[in-house]
Order: structure tokens, then C-alpha cells, then sequence
């Protein structure tokens, strides 16, 4: 058969990462991630009191001189830092306006989001549209900063009528959200506890007490019921049904703060380590009700997760454990909507195939159907998904990738039926973004990376991070990749 080679066409829009894009985060002399450990600030909140208020005044001058420029609200970020170590200070000294906004200086520190990288972008439509035939998106982002760690960012554009592609400058301010509990899932929990080893018996008899989807202080209740009750849970048990409590958070960002400006960074105990390559998906359910769903990989140091984000603005965030024998490794992709009722995901719980999972609650998934098994020498090592299906007239577009030769990650296709999706009308035979000569060089060398593309029109929009480090887009007719996986067949 004769190879039909067809490739996105590059837009010159290349998104780097900005150093000078910056968190305020706490800092507490002697709590460090390595090294020494142990706080030192009450000898460093002694030394701050004993400055005269001249001094504390040309301080904290100097401060909002440096500073006041790189974030929004720079009083309000001192005195909220300065009212964690307050207690500290002995209450019988006086402590001035200016000393309390110079003790919050002190114990402070900024963090460079986008210090090493930024890469591995999903995009999604607006939730606000415009009344033009172009499409406006969000774009999801990965920062990598100092340690590499990972936070999700955003960024936002249109994409016109004519496939022409503009990205929007970002605000030079970020900001981070606090955490809030979440809610849990029942069958989350099940899973997870029964993963750890814990009865069976035991868990079912905790999880029995529990509606589907419960509240922390719904848990506590149970718990402390069991605790006086024959017969009782087991003390480990228990530790870790708290534990796995922190896993649910909910963040909200202030009304008047720009999209590119919130940062989503760690809170969970799992993620604490980084919230890696977020598949952003518009799913729109059977009462056509839409929400933004987005699976990520949660990174510990030591184990990889997944995490489920919930959105209806890109404002008000919720995550939440996915569990189940297929929701291991990375690349869970959701589907955009039910397929035969039920919830649908890629995935590559094999870790080198890829395969069709189903789920009736989001957030458990069991049993997963190979779809794509590695053929072509640029995908030998393994595949993946690269985002979300896209629903289309002529079936859905899965964006892949293939490992090949020293690592090197391409990016290609898979076109699936629309009612079926396990089964498989075509794919690319050849990469459709590879990392040439242009593109090789990076945090990472030889790999191009896509956590989600879109279709406006009858153009495909692809987003992909180069050599983890920095972000193109290419395009293509939509009818050339649906014409050569046809040609080349399943």
C-alpha cells in the first residue's frame, strides 16, 4: 500500500516560558525541601524586632520599590503572610503597620512558575464566546519551575473562520488559590483503601455508613460513630480514610483576576510534588449541561496518580482521586460527551498500548478495551494519547503519540467510529508533528507532546510542547488527516 504522508503545518507561534512570571508563596527560614530541617523563625522574628522603625521603614521601602511592580496586591500578600507569624511575637511589644507588613516580607518568597519550562498544552473553547465566526479557547499549560515542579496555567486566543491562530499575551501578574475541602467518592475510596490492603469486610462496613458522594465532616461523624461501636474500625484504617480526605480540595480564583493569571498549584498530599499535563475536555452531558473536565497526573516524588478537575468558568476549580485498575499510569483522556450512557476515557493502563475504558460515575474506572498497538517503527517503544477524542462529521480524531529511536516522541492520529469508538477506521501511517531539526532541542531533547487539541471550522488546531520546554501550534485541514487515515485503514 502506498503511504499517504500528510503533516500539521506550523503557525510560527511559539510560546515560551517568562521567568519573571512569579508567585509569593510562605517561607519559613529552616523548612526546606532537602537538607537541615527545623524552623528558624523565631530567632529571625527577633532580629526583625530590633530594628528601630527608621530602619524598618527604609526596609520596607526598599521592598515595595523591588517588588511592588510583580504582583497584584502587594500590601494585602505581606500582611497575609505576616499574620501567619504573629503569633510568634511576644505580646507585649507594639508592632508597628510597617514592621507587620516587614515581618510578612521576611517570610515570603517568589516562585519562578515558569522558572525552567512551560509545555504540554490542552485546548478547549471559551466559556464565553463572541459573535464572529471565530472560535475563542482556553489553553491549558504546564509551568515547571525550581525543583521541577509542575502547577497548571492558562492562556487564551481565538482561532478564525480561516484557521488563523493568535494567541493572547498573558498578564504579567500570577496568582495561586488556597485550598478548601472537597467532596469524596464513595467507590474512590473503596478502591483505594482496598488497594492498601485494608479487610474488605471492614472497609465495605465503613463505606456502607457513606453516601455516594460525602463531605468531610459527614466522614468524621462516621468515624468517631465507629469508634464507639462493636465492631470498630482499625485505628489504621481509619488514619488512612483522613488521609485520603486531603486527596478533594476546591479553589477559587478572585472575580477580577485574568485567566492567565491563575496558577492551579499543589495541594493535595499526592500532587505535592507537581500537577503534570492536564487533558482539558468541554463534556456536555445528556441534559446538555456543560462542564469543564480536566485529568492530570499527580506526582508525589514517588508515585504517580490521577486527579479529576472539575470547572464550569475556569474561576471556581474542584479536584477529586480517579481510582480503578485502568485509571493507573498517566494519559487518562476523557471523551466529550456518554457513549451509550456511559462515561468514556482513552487510555494506556498497559503503559504501552492504547485502549477504550467506560465508567458510569467519572471517577472509577475497571476494565479497558485495546484499541491501538504499537506497528510503525516511530512508535515501537510505545503510545499514548494526546488529549481528548474530537468529535467530528467523519468520526472521532484521537491525537496519539509514538515513542521511537532514542526517545523520540512524534505525534500522530487515530480516527474512530463515532456510535463504536473501539472500532478503528484509520490512522497515520507517519508522524504528523515530529521533532525535526527546528524542534529537537529542549528540557527534554526529541519530543513533541500534545495534551489536547480542537477543531474550528474545517481546521484542526494543534497545541504541543517542544522538548518539554516550550510550546508550538500547527494546523491542518481536517478533511487531509480524515482522508489519509482512511487510505492507510485501521
Amino acid at each position: 500500500m502506498t503511504v499517504t504522508r500528510v503533516e500539521a503545518r506550523a503557525t510560527g507561534i511559539e510560546l515560551r516560558p517568562d521567568p519573571g512570571r512569579v508567585l509569593a508563596k510562605p517561607f519559613i527560614p529552616g523548612i526546606e525541601d532537602v537538607g537541615p530541617t527545623g524552623s528558624r523563625a523565631g530567632p529571625v522574628i527577633d532580629r526583625i524586632m530590633r530594628l528601630d522603625e527608621r530602619e524598618v521603614q527604609r526596609t520596607l521601602d526598599d521592598v515595595l520599590q523591588r517588588f511592588a511592580h510583580r504582583h497584584r496586591g502587594i500590601l494585602e500578600i505581606l500582611a497575609a503572610q505576616a499574620t501567619r507569624v504573629l503569633p510568634l511575637v511576644s505580646p507585649e511589644l507594639v508592632v508597628s503597620a510597617e514592621r507587620r507588613l516587614l515581618l510578612g516580607a521576611y517570610f515570603t518568597h517568589e516562585y519562578a512558575i515558569e522558572g525552567a519550562a512551560l509545555a504540554n498544552p490542552s485546548m478547549v473553547p471559551h466559556p464565553v464566546q463572541g459573535d464572529d465566526d471565530s472560535l475563542r479557547f482556553v489553553m491549558s499549560v504546564r509551568c515547571i519551575g525550581e525543583g521541577h515542579r509542575s502547577a497548571i496555567g492558562f492562556r487564551s486566543g481565538t482561532v478564525d473562520a480561516q484557521g488563523v491562530v493568535t494567541v493572547e499575551e498573558p498578564s504579567r501578574y500570577v496568582c495561586s488559590a488556597p485550598g478548601e475541602p472537597g467532596t469524596h467518592s464513595r467507590r474512590v475510596f473503596h478502591s483505594r483503601l482496598d488497594h492498601l490492603g485494608h479487610d474488605f469486610d471492614e472497609v465495605s462496613q465503613l463505606m456502607g455508613m457513606l453516601p455516594p458522594m460525602f463531605t468531610d465532616a459527614e466522614l468524621n461523624d462516621v468515624l468517631a460513630a465507629l469508634m464507639v461501636e462493636t465492631p470498630r474500625v482499625s485505628p489504621d484504617l481509619s488514619s488512612h480514610a483522613l488521609d485520603l480526605s486531603h486527596w478533594s480540595y476546591r479553589a477559587e480564583f478572585p472575580q477580577e483576576t485574568d485567566l492567565s493569571e491563575r496558577v492551579l498549584w499543589p495541594h493535595a498530599p499526592p500532587e505535592y510534588h507537581g500537577m503534570e499535563d492536564a487533558r482539558f475536555v468541554r463534556f456536555v452531558d445528556d441534559d446538555g449541561s456543560v462542564t469543564y473536565l480536566g485529568t492530570y497526573t499527580a506526582f508525589d516524588r514517588n508515585v504517580i496518580s490521577l486527579q479529576l478537575l472539575e470547572t464550569s468558568d475556569f474561576r471556581r476549580f474542584s479536584s477529586s482521586p480517579i481510582a480503578g485498575p485502568v485509571a493507573t499510569g498517566k494519559g487518562l483522556a476523557l471523551f466529550p460527551r456518554r457513549i451509550g450512557g456511559h462515561y468514556a476515557a482513552l487510555t494506556r493502563a498497559d503503559r504501552e498500548t492504547n485502549g477504550l475504558a467506560l465508567s458510569d460515575d467519572l471517577r472509577h474506572w475497571t476494565t479497558a478495551e485495546q484499541l491501538q498497538v504499537p506497528q510503525e517503527p516511530w512508535e515501537l517503544v510505545q503510545l499514548g494519547n494526546c488529549g481528548s477524542p474530537i468529535e467530528t462529521e467523519h468520526g472521532w480524531v484521537v491525537l496519539t503519540h509514538g515513542v521511537g529511536p532514542m526517545r523520540t516522541y512524534c505525534l500522530g492520529a487515530l480516527l474512530l467510529d463515532l456510535d463504536d469508538p473501539r472500532r478503528v477506521l484509520g490512522r497515520t501511517r507517519t508522524p504528523i508533528v515530529e521533532p525535526d531539526a527546528e524542534r529537537r532541542e529542549g528540557y527534554v531533547p526529541n519530543v513533541v507532546y500534545s495534551c489536547g487539541g480542537l477543531v474550528h471550522q474545517a481546521t484542526l488546531v494543534i497545541p504541543f510542547g517542544i522538548g518539554d520546554q516550550r510550546i508550538g501550534i500547527a494546523t491542518m485541514p481536517v478533511s487531509e488527516l480524515v482522508g489519509a487515515m482512511l487510505h492507510a485503514g485501521p
